[in-house]
């Protein structure tokens, strides 16, 4: 299973995971532990987290958690950050039910989860 690093949104922060058929998300607000399982569906939009969508995001995704994760000036494509292995990408998610998250993870498994809302 891939790993997904949530830094803002609905679900809180932590460590998640994408599955064949889901995305597991952590649920603080529902107990220490608990997670939610959103299957790909469920998915209405995904894109690389830019410091204009991440502003359209609004008071859902808080610009003080967001402004770390993007580490960078206007217009720089903050979702690629150079990482250890490889290249991270910073996304924001919107679901269907209108929750959104913004998120890192690796390149493929970015590749996947966007293949994943066509």
């Amino acid at each position: 299973m891939a790993k997904i690093k949530l830094l803002a949104g609905d679900f809180g922060t932590g460590a998640g995971t994408l599955g064949s058929r889901d995305i597991t998300l952590p649920r603080p607000d529902l107990g220490m532990f608990k997670t939610e399982q959103v299957a790909f569906p469920m998915i209405q939009s995904i894109e690389i987290a830019t410091e204009e969508n991440v502003k359209r995001a609004g008071g859902t995704v808080g610009w003080g958690l967001a402004g770390a994760a993007l580490l960078g000036p206007v217009g720089l494509l903050a979702g690629l950050l150079a990482g250890g292995r490889g290249k991270d990408v910073t996304f924001v998610a919107q679901l269907k039910d209108g929750r959104r998250l913004l998120a890192t993870t690796d390149a493929g498994t970015y590749k996947k989860l966007a293949a994943s809302t066509f």
